[in-house]
């Protein structure tokens, strides 16, 4: 197996830290992702009420969602900074203040530029989840774990997609649209008195189990470098490279997916919930699948650098079936393949994710998943304008879902281009 990077605390230091405490960590991990995406998907399960409400046209949509992907993209820059400077506690605790803030806002809203800037501020401070989220993950799982552990936390993106078509239209026909963005509220509120009580300090000890003490990781002197000087190393430009190339796909399919079921099988608003469910299921399940992969070839004496591609070449392989939706008329047929390949994806980000770690000191693993995240947002962003000319001039997804798959294969290649070995980064603490 891989030995630990000389700046860590050592993976055999983190395993005593009693289980329980590390997955009532992970539990508040999830819970807090699952929120996120809550919150980011309501305004899409709204989007036909607001407009007859609101009177906004396709392009000013449009423009209310340019606000949240800019502003995501723009956060992630400096996102992971910060939270390397203050620490996860405070700087995670912050992110959810500001981005529960923001989703509560869009409840007082009532023309274009309101929503927009409601969206503009869910973005800045969604910016800050994965970075937090992932950096967690570093400070107290060993090396072994952190890929499950990721693919759980990361499993709460698709419960969030899926808990949002479901609770809107409960929430909407008792006390109106308004409600459905206050509804979070309460319990974002819940879940930071949970953070700050359960989430010790940085100069807190915890007990282990031999009765030692592991002290939890808190800002250093690295945290205080620039992100951007991190692009001096190839290690940082290995995981830039894997969300750059990939991350579109799951925009992509995050905001096209509804219109291509309609498209293509006539699905209404009231038909389309199941298939959706289903495929975020699908994800969930990769997600976690993913992470506990990688972990179990570890286990077994692999290592990290064999267990980690290993695991993202399965995952990328999930994602080839779904050339085959642009042959198929069968609605459940399409909705497996669309699910393998989101599925394919969710456990691909969860091993990316923990690249970071394997590779980053802990003081630095913010600010590199905020770095690597902003290339896969404005990537995002990139191809949402490029989707939106080609459905204009062709109405045709046929080139999209017959590219994506091969993307996965190339991102890999680049990642085993430029970190061979997973050698860890050459930074002084």
């Amino acid at each position: 197996m891989t030995p630990d990077a000389p700046w860590s605390k050592g993976s055999r230091a983190l395993e005593q830290i009693p289980s329980r405490f590390r997955w009532r960590i992970c539990a508040l991990l999830f819970a807090a992702t699952t929120l996120n995406y809550v919150d980011r998907q309501m305004l899409s399960v709204l989007a036909p009420e607001l407009g007859h409400a609101i009177g906004w046209n396709e392009l000013q949509y449009g423009y209310i969602v340019g606000a949240f992907q800019g502003a995501y993209a723009l956060g992630l820059l400096v996102a992971g900074a910060v939270i390397d400077r203050l620490g996860t506690r405070l700087g995670y605790a912050l992110a959810i203040c500001l981005w529960s803030a923001a989703a509560m806002s869009h409840a007082l809203a009532r023309t274009v530029l309101a929503f927009a800037t409601a969206r503009f501020f869910l973005g800045l401070g969604e910016s800050g989840n994965f970075p937090a989220a992932v950096k967690t993950v570093a400070e107290w799982f060993p090396v072994r774990e952190r890929a499950f552990a990721t693919g759980i936390f990361n499993a709460g993106a698709n419960v969030g997609a899926i808990v949002a078509p479901l609770a809107a239209p409960i929430l909407v026909g008792l006390w109106g649209w308004p409600s459905a963005f206050l509804f979070t509220g309460v319990l974002s509120a819940l879940w930071l008195v949970t953070w700050l009580r359960v989430y010790p300090r940085a100069e807190h000890r915890t007990p282990t189990a031999t009765g030692r003490s592991t002290e939890v990781a808190g800002p250093s002197a690295v945290s205080r470098r620039p992100p951007w000087q991190l692009l001096r190393h190839r290690q940082s430009w290995a995981l830039v490279a894997a969300k750059f190339l990939t991350d579109p796909i799951w925009w992509f399919l995050l905001f096209w997916l509804p219109k291509f079921l309609n498209s293509q099988y006539g699905l209404s608003l009231t038909q389309i919930g199941l298939p959706l469910i289903a495929i975020y299921l699908m994800a969930d399940a990769g997600s976690i699948a993913g992470g506990w992969l990688a972990g179990y070839l570890l286990r077994r004496g692999w290592t990290a650098n064999r267990a980690r591609k290993t695991t993202m070449l399965g995952c990328a392989l999930a994602v080839v079936p779904l050339v085959l939706v642009t042959t198929t008329h069968d609605l459940w047929l399409s909705v497996v393949l669309i699910g393998l390949a989101m599925a394919g994806h969710q456990g691909w980000s969860a091993n990316v994710y923990t690249l970071a770690s394997d590779l980053f000191p802990q003081p630095l693993v913010g600010s590199v998943v905020g770095l690597s995240a902003f290339a896969g947002a404005a990537s995002g962003f990139l191809l949402s304008i490029g989707v939106g000319y080609l459905l204009q001039l062709t109405g045709s997804y046929v080139p999209i879902f017959l590219a994506a798959p091969a993307i996965y294969l190339l991102a890999l290649a680049v990642v085993h281009g430029l970190v061979p070995r997973l050698q860890p980064t050459a930074i002084p603490a």
